[in-house]
């Protein structure tokens, strides 16, 4: 790795559509000129557009889950919430040794925000691995609601804002656009 000479730390939240997608786009963009980017979606374990999509293009960008499939959070018991937790875990742990041993040149953490709202990791943990990472490694966060602590180490932060949407008018999620 060590393809970029400088890694920040990119955050796309808010409440607006297009949080993933965005840093799938900017994964997509990265394939293409080589460099490795890993994403690893959180709360998320139903088969998708997306990871069909990135099996497709081959070897330069990977997405690992490690959650096995469940409800929404919401509609989980408590022993389904502690497996969660040890999923969620296994997922950080992950991206701390990808980190640790510089395995790609961007590492995406989809819906890390969502993890901390749920509290199944801490500030703490997310801070630690945001200091950790390499000088030429690209980290990118998405989900709602970013702490305050986690904005100030953040080199680029988007909010995406819902103007208008569709799901108001009752359209369900619909496969190949939300999913």
């Amino acid at each position: 790795m060590g393809k970029l000479k400088k890694g920040y730390i990119q955050i796309y939240t808010g409440n607006g559509k297009g949080k993933t997608t965005a840093a799938l786009g900017l994964g997509l963009r990265a394939s293409g000129d080589n460099l490795v980017t890993y994403m690893i979606q959180f709360l998320k374990n139903s088969d998708t557009g997306e990871l069909k999509a990135v099996e497709n293009l081959g070897g330069n960008f990977k997405i690992f889950r490690f959650e096995s499939p469940k409800d929404f959070v919401w509609n989980l018991n408590p022993n389904e919430i502690d497996i969660l937790k040890k999923e969620i875990n296994e997922a950080y742990l992950f991206a701390m040794s990808v980190l640790e041993k510089k395995e790609c040149d961007i590492l995406i953490l989809d819906e890390i925000m969502g993890v901390l709202g749920n509290k199944f990791l801490t500030e703490e943990q997310v801070l630690t691995l945001m200091e950790k990472k390499p000088d030429d490694i690209e980290l990118v966060m998405t989900g709602r609601n970013v702490p305050k602590t986690i904005e100030e180490k953040a080199d680029l932060i988007t909010e995406m804002k819902p103007i208008k949407h569709y799901f108001n008018k009752g359209v369900e999620a619909r496969e190949g656009i939300e999913y």
